[in-house]
């Protein structure tokens, strides 16, 4: 039980009384394994893994429901029959990729921890961590899907550099270090794709836009009037009267001072 609804119950409840059977711990029929891969390359990884192991009924766990979808559909073109548990499905999509999932109709079932909480399967023989767990706790409740009715199972992590944490805590609450792994052929030094150039747009090519012809500059002055007639010209600080011809500019008249 998370240790907020235990907190919850002491708060709302009276003399409560709790029944555990057993306690929180590894089955001992699962195998451990953890394989270091970069982010990149998980997807490639578990293709390769599913290749080399003899899988009757696989449970893949994801962190995000998004990431779940997008998996079961790799596994779905690499030819398995695969199918995603998230919380984005309806009702009835979730009942038939559950019941398909347990009558060997789908092979391989790709989950999200909450989606995955209604599983009851007996025959899983293998749990892949897609993604590793935020609590030891989680990640003995997922491998706890395998090893049930005295049968054996494995439990196969991909980690990466940033997980090393987590996975110091896992082997704490084991209490037994993970063994590490590495499958055989499998290049683990392919760069990551650069989502720059992966994503970018490809540049433009400049467009020269012609500039418009210049228009003379009109002399108004000496632009004739409708009819031949020259413009009328408007005499100096008096607009609305017409100018002489040939008169001159207005005087300037001076103070004796200033002269």
């Amino acid at each position: 039980m998370p240790p907020d609804i235990k907190r919850l119950a002491g708060e709302i409840l009276h003399n409560p009384v709790t029944v555990q059977v057993g306690s929180t711990a590894p089955p001992v029929t699962v195998n451990h394994a953890i394989y270091p891969v970069s982010q990149h390359l998980k997807t490639p990884l578990l293709l390769e893994l599913l290749r080399h192991t003899d899988k009757q009924s696989v449970l893949v766990f994801t962190k995000t429901k998004h990431r779940a979808k997008r998996v079961g559909e790799q596994l779905e073109k690499a030819g398995y029959r695969a199918a995603s548990l998230q919380g984005n499905l309806s009702q009835n999509r979730r009942q038939a990729a559950l019941d398909g999932f347990r009558d060997g109709s789908f092979q391989i079932l790709v989950a999200t921890d909450i989606a995955a909480r209604g599983i009851d399967v007996t025959q899983i023989s293998h749990v892949v961590n897609y993604d590793i767990t935020d609590k030891a706790e989680t990640y003995i409740h997922r491998i706890g899907r395998t090893g049930r009715a005295s049968r054996s199972g494995d439990a196969f992590t991909l980690v990466t550099a940033e997980d090393t944490a987590m996975v110091r805590t896992i082997e704490k609450a084991l209490g037994a270090p993970l063994e590490r792994r590495t499958v055989e052929g499998f290049d683990y030094n392919v760069p990551a794709p650069h989502r720059d150039a992966e994503f970018a747009r490809p540049p433009r090519t400049p467009q020269v836009r012609k500039q418009p012809k210049a228009k003379p500059a009109a002399n108004k002055s000496a632009a004739p009037a409708k009819g031949g007639q020259p413009a009328k010209q408007v005499a100096a600080g008096h607009p609305g009267k017409e100018a002489r011809p040939g008169a001159s500019r207005p005087r300037v008249h001076r103070s004796r001072r200033a002269q």
